[in-house]
């Protein structure tokens, strides 16, 4: 009955939440891709990790070198990201955050998105997490409510940590042609959940960029490390290694990760084999390689013959032992912590005051 009386008040807050003209279209997205996830508007797991948030530093120490390495991780996990519609006219090819793969703690979402101009994503809330944007073509102009607003170009990344409330809008530079780029949902910790938003924008130029295996292998160090080179620090509050790869034909890499952290390498471009010996297999395009926390580096190689390039995404990050209860964009522990925030976005509260009678420029820009 208990069950029954809070499913009845989240449906009640939820059309609150639709009187709101401006999300409705994009919370309606989120609604029809977790409705064949659970028969309610919500989703609610928990991670089996034991790990504290601060039991594995940002970098590892120094032992923790190629030199030492001794244990490649084996795959748990392989298949390809469809595409299917999101936000307001644009299109997603998503791989965490779906059937096959609910959530990866920390992860909760990963989207490969292509929005053409004029769609995009318009003004909508979060609460509980932090997203990270990398672009890989086009540009995006963002803007929330307290006035912070920019541009992330090819190669940019952007870090938003929602904390216990934002309201923004991203949508393409009106000066360029489609946007290609990735989009990662990263939890937050309990104990970080409603601490203030900030945004971090890490611009193509700032990251470092390596060689190995004689140049045949290039490394961009996002965050994280790869072979003594580290990137710049302080990016996201929950510990994550990105990196982008790209592998020539006859090259390979042995990138190292920290070990106990869940990891996966979605295929940007071309076909990467991931695994050694017998454990050997191949991801082509758009296709999400899940590692088991085993080992502790990633082996992936590009067969000499091969007629291209291979590139893939490689992240990895600090499980978190949490349950994660999610209702579209907000992201908390609890049911009643859900209801809270749809009940605070509604009433412009604790956190969403400045939400009241809020509209983004950028977001006019929407063709309907």
């Amino acid at each position: 009955m208990k069950r029954l009386l809070f499913s009845i008040t989240i449906c009640l807050a939820a059309f609150l939440i639709y009187s709101s003209s401006s999300l409705s279209k994009f919370l309606n997205s989120y609604l029809i891709n977790l409705s064949s996830l659970t028969s309610l508007s919500f989703s609610s797991t928990s991670s089996t990790s034991s790990f504290n948030i601060f039991s594995i530093p940002f970098t590892p120490p120094s032992f923790f070198s190629p030199a030492n390495m001794s244990t490649p991780r084996s795959i748990a996990l392989s298949f390809v990201a469809t595409s299917q519609s999101e936000g307001a006219g644009a299109s997603v090819r998503r791989s965490i955050g779906t059937p096959k793969l609910r959530q990866l703690s920390p992860f909760l979402m990963l989207d490969h998105f292509t929005v053409h101009p004029g769609a995009g994503f318009p003004d909508h809330p979060h609460r509980g997490q932090e997203t990270i944007t990398y672009l890989l073509s086009g540009a995006v102009d963002h803007e929330d409510f307290a006035g912070n607003a920019g541009t992330i170009g090819p190669g940019d990344l952007q870090f938003m940590t929602a904390g216990r409330g934002i309201m923004h809008a991203e949508m393409p530079n009106p000066n360029f042609g489609d946007n290609v780029g990735m989009q990662l949902w990263v939890d937050l910790p309990a104990k970080l959940k409603m601490c203030e938003p900030r945004y971090r924008d890490l611009k193509a130029k700032e990251i470092p960029t390596i060689q190995v295996d004689g140049g045949k292998v290039t490394v961009k160090i996002i965050s994280g490390q790869s072979h003594g080179t580290d990137s710049v620090k302080d990016l996201a509050y929950t510990p994550v290694w990105i990196f982008d790869i790209t592998i020539a034909p006859g090259g390979k890499i042995q990138q190292p990760l920290p070990i106990g952290w869940n990891a996966f390498a979605y295929t940007l471009e071309g076909e990467t084999t991931f695994g050694e010996g017998d454990a050997k297999k191949v991801a082509p395009r758009y296709y999400n390689t899940v590692f088991k926390q085993e080992g502790d580096y990633v082996h992936a190689e590009v067969p000499a013959q091969a007629g291209e390039s291979g590139r893939f995404y490689l992240v990895a990050g600090l499980p978190l032992d949490q349950k994660v209860v999610q209702y579209g964009p907000f992201v908390l522990n609890s049911q009643e912590e859900v209801y809270q925030a749809m009940m605070d976005y509604q009433t412009h509260s604790n956190g969403f005051e400045r939400a009241k009678d809020w509209e983004s420029k950028i977001g006019k820009s929407m063709v309907h």
